[in-house]
């Protein structure tokens, strides 16, 4: 039950990302706003947990993850929900933003890929996909829950109920179900715990200077500046296509239920194949989804193709990353190291939503974004591809 727990509190942990984008039009709507300045509150909140993550990261590595993620979702949903009391007024809408970003700190990835990473080894790989599909299952619902809430009760309304919905589901498995290793040592001897506790892997230091290190940097920036930005900009894209609201919605929400299958097939993939080859590979997928929009416009089966496309993809990002992390690295300093790539992962959330609207404002049209894509992802391949084989042995 831990990765489903753990998935759960992963999906409450990016609500403001994939929940993000039906509130875009009818927001900027009403206060008269540009997409860029509706979505730079998201690219505040990302920023605050790059620049957290590797500390956050340290202390997990000593404390154990559970604290973080039972409180952490509570404070989520109530970030969330409080976005439905903006004014118009940019300072206000910005300290909700502020809010959001304090909210999200203790449930960021790492807390939730850390706590499977000390109690899986076998199956990891697997493990980290069921963990991960938190995210595609948000992916999945979160746009289409926000497009019928907002047509039901508005959007200010919206945001509470989904917040609501969401944590009335979630909470009780997250609480009853979510433990990582040093988690379930607390009560036991002293002697016994440490022991326990001696995990093999590179040193913090150690992993930073390493080549590999920076090679996953740089596709893990490249990466979600263009991934996060088609999923969250998707539904504007294709209503800015032609589509309506809600054929938009419910298409984008195919972005999620692939990305479920793409999460499944690579965590087995990545048990079974080179991890680096399996993750260059199924970071191309996009390309061929971008290519799709721009050859295609408005169809909406070019619009179904592109979306299963970028949904595979999705399913495939953080877990390709979190895997070679623990196989190059191992686990001794796996919450650090993964919160500095974490880092790079929140920066590219944080520019990329915003880069794709300033591109939308400057030319009115989504085509330049996504030739941008395009080649970005192409070069998130080439940095996986040219991984080594693995060094240290990720076992505890």
């Amino acid at each position: 039950m831990l990765p489903i727990a753990a998935g759960l509190g992963y999906a409450t942990s990016v609500i403001h990302i994939y929940g993000l984008g039906p509130y875009i039009q009818p927001v900027s709507a009403e206060f008269g706003w540009s997409r860029t300045q509706m979505t730079s509150g998201l690219t505040l909140s990302t920023l605050v947990q790059a620049v957290a993550s590797i500390p956050i990261g340290m202390v997990l590595d000593r404390m154990g993850p559970r604290v973080f993620g039972i409180f952490g979702v509570l404070l989520t949903a109530a970030a969330f929900a409080l976005m439905g009391t903006a004014t118009g007024d940019a300072a206000q809408w910005y300290m909700l933003w502020t809010l959001m970003a304090l909210a999200t700190l203790p449930v960021q990835a790492t807390v939730w890929t850390s706590a499977v990473a000390t109690r899986f080894e076998a199956s990891r790989g697997l493990a980290f996909a069921v963990t991960l599909c938190g995210a595609s299952i948000a992916a999945a619902l979160f746009p289409y829950l926000g497009t019928r809430l907002i047509a039901a009760l508005g959007w200010r309304q919206a945001f509470v109920v989904q917040a609501g919905l969401w944590i009335l589901f979630t909470y009780p498995l997250i609480f009853l179900f979510f433990r990582g290793a040093r988690d379930r040592q607390r009560g036991r001897p002293k002697a016994e715990r440490e022991a326990q506790a001696v995990l093999s892997g590179a040193g913090f230091l150690e992993g930073l200077r390493s080549s590999i290190y920076l090679r996953l940097l740089t596709a893990s920036l490249l990466f979600t500046f263009t991934i996060i930005a088609l999923v969250v900009h998707f539904v504007p894209i294709l209503t800015s296509n032609g589509l309506s609201g809600l054929q938009a919605a419910g298409i984008a929400s195919l972005i999620g239920i692939f990305s479920i299958f793409g999460r499944l097939g690579t965590g087995v993939l990545l048990d079974h194949f080179r991890a680096s080859l399996v993750g260059a590979s199924v970071f191309l997928l996009p390309v061929a989804g971008c290519a799709v929009l721009i050859a295609t416009g408005g169809s909406a089966a070019g619009s179904v193709a592109a979306a299963a496309l970028i949904g595979l993809t999705l399913g495939a990002e953080v877990d390709v990353i979190v895997y070679l992390t623990t196989k190059h690295f191992g686990l001794k300093s796996f919450g650090a190291l993964y919160g500095g790539l974490l880092a790079a992962l929140s920066i590219g959330t944080a520019t990329g939503p915003l880069g794709a609207s300033h591109i939308f404002d400057a030319y009115g049209s989504y085509g330049p974004f996504l030739w941008i894509t395009i080649a970005f992802m192409v070069a998130s391949s080439l940095a996986l591809a040219s991984l080594p084989r693995p060094v240290f042995d990720a076992t505890p």
